[in-house]
């Protein structure tokens, strides 16, 4: 080459990557000894095997990188081939044909080499593309290695998640020969050794021809299909010859040439044997429940007595309003039973009847169990909590002791009567409710609300419908009736013969003072059904009838023998007595447990026991 040649050919060469790092004199100093060379289409540059001595450069045309008839690939203009030659002498790896007609720049390799060795400029250039190439190469083998790894580490997870499945995966292809199975599916087909065998097979006739349909079918709305539920109940049937019904997916995946299904089995044969009980006892519990209603009537209350009967025609008429009512009685009346009757009889009845307890919930918490609280609101709240007035959205909550609702509560409580809204403890968020409210107490809060104790405009919100329940000595023959029916409950429930009440039992029931309402008459029952034999009970030893007058008489005698209900009245007044000079506080260092040298829980037992509520 002459004069401007060079200089062309050594700006074309100082794009081509090989050459980038060399400067311009040194490139320059390339092409001194450089000649260019035309080939015809389809003429062979070099072959395989032949000697390594040169490299190329494309200044025009394509070539084709090949060996026989198999291509690796093809390069045109500004590409080189043929490069490792000038480093060593090996024999060619491939071989190089023309495409069409191609213009080529032959770099000797004894030239290359002189330069190297003379021009400190173009050593430096090209060692300088060598060791960017090498350190790209390294990139990639670590990139190699890192997907490498990440590849094991898939494929583990892949195999941990196939193998421990619960469900029986199977994997099978076109011509169903079963390719892969996790140990849920060699246990469902009762065989370890089932690759290659034909998952038609282990399935029933109707099984096997749905599963050809799905997998033969050519047409696209067909095969949509393959990727989803499988349209009916599969009876698979072990090599042991069990047999077992199960539900799946099929999905398929491959290529044009080929496709491959995956089968995944769950067995419903407990869950069709679950659904079966659920539906038998869900029938018997709606037969039993209707036998229940008609046999006690008025929705567990049973009762004879004019008074009772006002209440219910009371809950009748409430009950098919949204009014607020508050239900006020004795401990032990039968609150709630009432408050149940007004929900179940209410449109609400599809909703949830929700019950909180005011009094026996800490002072600290019960606005969180109201309300509900967000993440944080306060030491211990881990995570959100939904309160029970959302929970009674669309239905009825029924606030049990209302009046031992702390006092600083009471205005939200008004709000959500008022608004039907609230805000739930931490957040600022304000949530609508549709929420019937029934409210219970033992107490007259419209004097705990003169002496600063109930706020009063709470008080006439819940106060809308009263609903006055009598006490147990104020219903005469319902404490017989009452009795009667919880004596048959418990027997049948206790596996023992029930209890005959003869009259002079009656008078005995019917001269007791039932502080303890309802439920003393439950508990009292209960034991004497677990006590009695064979039918037998002496109902003396069980229901107290000794008189307050008769412990008068006690005192003035100290050698006569007290009863056991005597005493009984004794540690009552005892436990009275305790309580008023404490102010009625049963804990602490002050407190009546103390006072009484009581553990606090065994005092608070005795006062339940004993009927012993604060009076107003």
């Amino acid at each position: 080459m002459q004069g401007t040649e060079i200089k062309q050919t050594a700006v074309f060469l100082s794009q081509i990557p090989f050459f980038s790092e060399v400067s311009k004199t040194s490139l320059e100093h390339l092409c001194e000894k450089l000649d260019t060379t035309v080939f015809r289409k389809k003429e062979s540059i070099f072959e395989k095997g032949d000697p390594g001595d040169a490299m190329f450069v494309i200044l025009g045309g394509k070539v084709r990188v090949h060996e026989n008839s198999h291509v690796y690939g093809h390069m045109s203009e500004g590409e080189c081939f043929g490069e490792y030659a000038l480093i060593d002498n090996k024999e060619r790896s491939a071989s190089v044909t023309a495409v069409e007609e191609t213009t080529l720049l032959r770099i000797e390799r004894q030239h290359f080499v002189d330069l190297m060795l003379n021009d400190s400029g173009f050593a430096q250039g090209i060692l300088a593309v060598m060791i960017k190439r090498h350190r790209e190469l390294d990139s990639i083998q670590e990139n190699l290695a890192s997907s490498r790894e990440a590849l094991q580490l898939a494929n583990s997870k892949m195999s941990g998640l196939i193998n421990g499945a619960m469900d029986a995966i199977i994997m099978f292809d076109s011509s169903f020969k079963i390719i892969l199975t996790n140990p849920s599916a060699n246990l469902l087909l009762e065989n370890e050794d089932v690759h290659g065998r034909n998952i038609l097979f282990f399935l029933d006739d109707a099984g096997a021809e749905m599963l050809e349909k799905l997998v033969g079918s050519e047409a696209e709305d067909e095969k949509e299909k393959i990727n989803n539920y499988l349209p009916q109940v599969v009876r698979v049937i072990g090599s042991a010859g069990k047999e077992v019904l199960n539900e799946g997916t099929i999905s398929m995946y491959g290529n044009e040439k080929e496709h491959f299904y995956t089968l995944i089995l769950r067995n419903i044969e407990d869950r069709l044997i679950a659904e079966d009980k659920i539906n038998l006892l869900t029938t018997q519990a709606a037969y039993l429940e209707e036998e229940i209603k008609e046999l006690t009537s008025n929705y567990g209350i049973v009762t004879g007595d004019p008074a009772m009967k006002a209440v219910l025609n009371a809950v009748e008429q409430v009950a098919g309003t949204d009014a607020t009512t508050l239900i006020n009685g004795e401990t032990g009346t039968g609150k709630e039973l009432v408050a149940r009757a007004i929900h179940r009889m209410s449109k609400r009845n599809d909703k949830a009847l929700i019950r909180i307890n005011c009094g026996a919930i800490p002072a600290n918490l019960i606005e969180s169990e109201l309300f509900g609280h967000e993440k944080g609101a306060f030491t211990g709240a881990v995570s959100s909590r939904k309160g029970r007035f959302l929970l009674a959205d669309g239905g009825t909550i029924f606030l049990d002791e209302i009046g031992e609702l702390p006092l600083e509560l009471q205005p939200k409580l008004l709000r959500v009567i008022q608004e039907g809204e609230f805000d739930p403890v931490g957040s600022s968020e304000t949530i609508k409710v549709d929420v019937r409210i029934i409210a219970a107490t033992h107490r007259d809060l419209l004097s705990s609300s003169r002496e600063g104790k109930f706020r009063e405009d709470l008080y006439y919100r819940l106060n809308v419908f009263p609903v006055k329940i009598p006490a147990l000595r104020e219903r005469g023959n319902d404490v017989c009736l009452i009795a009667r029916e919880m004596i048959d409950q418990f027997s049948t429930k206790l596996n023992k013969k029930p209890l005959d009440l003869s009259e002079a039992d009656k008078a005995l029931f019917l001269s007791y003072n039932w502080p303890g309402n309802v439920r003393e008459l439950q508990n009292l029952v209960e034991r004497a059904v677990i006590v009695s034999r064979n039918g037998k009970v002496n109902w003396t030893d069980i229901v107290p009838h000794a008189s307050a007058g008769k412990t008068n008489d006690t005192k003035q005698d100290p050698e006569r023998i007290l009863t056991s209900e005597e005493l009984i009245e004794l540690e009552k007044e005892n436990i009275l007595k305790a309580l008023k000079m404490t102010n009625w506080k049963v804990s602490g260092k002050n407190g009546a447990a103390a006072l009484l040298k009581l553990p606090p829980t065994t005092l608070a037992s005795r006062i339940k026991a004993l009927g012993i509520s604060r009076p107003v």
